[in-house]
């Protein structure tokens, strides 16, 4: 086991993002071409790579009395998640990775106040995570770290022989996406977006509704993440050495797609009877960043070297293979209130979030919004049996994750987010970057099912356990 008093120190996570983001970049955008970017190419032949494995659809996870999980990076949403994790019934926090030292010393002190074996910690630089992947008490690894991180930090802990969850999105490319399916095929371990936004009490209560065919036939949905993050971006403290920001000199797409695609994509049963086929993407000039900067950061920063491409506003457009339409935005840098849109329209009614409305025939007649409150029999059997208090956060749907997790991981049972859910919602990251480079062209969804979309199989909508 690493000393955490012996560790090589904090390295720059800005400096390993400039190189680790110039070639992620070069595989998002310039090895995405519209052919290359495609699930086929422009004559058709199919172009997934062959598959290494089998497949991990519908696969459950073995049988856990107790969740033994190993947490990677401890910056503000680990340590966050540290709290939550700690009160879900039968999960023990057993290792702990960060370069961070203090963070890492911070984090085992509250496992052993919560009455828990101390944790054993890795904080001997960069790559010291691999050790934690290869422990023999590790049965989860959970991932919250910089984006460049999330692919060799799960593709280590699958390797190991251990599921993973990764925080959004899950890969920055194509071509990374492709290999954490592989990964996960080849090596019988599941990879998991975890996206708490599935879990969302709304969310869930939709989810249900779409089932019981309230919404008729499905046409059209939107999802977005637009939260003004302008001031985090540029504080010194909330993200290491400022990783995040950096993402918006290098990448200019949506760089956070499945927060709004996830619970569009679980109404419309995307690889569950139908999948995204193709996707295009304008962004608009890139100026709020700039702007927040010379108003708010000294000129002897040393953002004021950096030059944005990212465009405040990324808008995409997404069909799927059945017809239907989804709207998905990206914006962290203009000044607007927090929404995720969360829209789903349908044959015999709409839903909105943001504010929380909707309108259903024969239910309504006219122009008068309904109260969505009404239709709280609806609420998925996790909200009316699961107490969110203990854990919190965002409204309690992190902790309603995290219980579905141990849960099906306690019961053996699959689970609800499987690794093709988690490569297809995180494809518009690359996608929409392309499709931006090439003016605003088609760019085809690669087929991570590698043709299997249509097969039925358990999602976030599922059913309750007996035990």
């Amino acid at each position: 086991m690493s000393d955490d008093e012996t560790s090589n120190g904090p390295l720059s996570r800005r400096a390993m993002l400039r190189t680790s983001a110039a070639t992620a970049a070069g595989i998002g955008l310039t090895g995405l071409g519209t052919a290359q970017a495609t699930s086929a190419s422009p004559d058709g032949e199919d172009t997934a790579p062959a598959r290494k494995g089998r497949s991990m659809m519908g696969v459950p996870f073995e049988a856990h009395e107790t969740v033994r999980m190993g947490i990677i990076g401890l910056g503000n949403r680990g340590s966050a998640m540290l709290t939550q994790i700690l009160a879900v019934p039968g999960v023990r926090v057993t290792a702990l990775c960060d370069v961070d030292v203090p963070a890492v010393r911070r984090a085992a002190k509250g496992i052993t106040d919560h009455g828990d074996p101390a944790p054993a910690r890795y904080t001997r630089g960069e790559n010291d995570f691999e050790n934690l992947c290869a422990r023999e008490d590790v049965d989860f690894v959970y991932v919250a770290t910089p984006w460049e991180w999330h692919v060799p930090m799960a593709s280590a802990a699958m390797r190991g022989g251990k599921h993973v969850g990764v925080e959004c999105p899950i890969a920055p490319s194509i071509k990374d996406l492709w290999e954490l399916v592989d990964t996960s095929e080849r090596t019988r371990r599941h990879c998991i977006q975890l996206e708490n936004c599935c879990y969302g009490r709304n969310e869930m209560r939709v989810l249900r509704m779409v089932h019981e065919e309230k919404f008729g036939t499905l046409l059209h949905g939107a999802g977005g993440y637009i939260h003004d993050l302008r001031e985090l971006l540029f504080s010194d403290s909330y993200y290491a050495d400022e990783w995040r920001r950096a993402w918006h000199a290098e990448r200019d797409g949506d760089l956070y797609p499945t927060h709004g695609l996830g619970p569009v994509a679980s109404y419309m049963d995307i690889n569950r009877g139908d999948r995204l086929v193709r996707l295009t993407s304008m962004g608009s000039p890139a100026a709020s960043l700039s702007e927040y900067r010379a108003r708010n950061v000294p000129e002897t920063d040393e953002a004021w070297h950096e030059d944005y491409v990212k465009g405040d506003v990324t808008m995409s457009l997404i069909q799927t293979e059945r017809g239907r339409v989804i709207h998905l935005v990206h914006d962290v840098s203009s000044p607007h209130p927090y929404s995720r849109l969360n829209h789903l329209g349908g044959s015999r009614g709409v839903f909105e979030d943001y504010p929380t409305r909707i309108y259903l025939e024969p239910d309504m007649s006219g122009h008068e919004w309904g109260d969505f409150a009404d239709y709280s029999s609806y609420d998925h059997w996790l909200w009316k049996e699961v107490d969110p208090g203990p854990g919190g956060g965002h409204g309690g749907m992190d902790y309603i994750m995290l219980y579905r997790l141990a849960q099906t991981m306690k019961l053996g049972l699959p689970p609800d987010i499987d690794v093709y859910d988690s490569a297809t919602w995180s494809a518009p990251f690359a996608l929409s970057a392309a499709s931006i480079t090439e003016g605003g062209a088609p760019m085809e969804f690669p087929d991570f099912t590698r043709g299997e979309w249509k097969t039925p199989h358990p999602g976030v909508d599922s059913v309750r356990p007996a035990s």
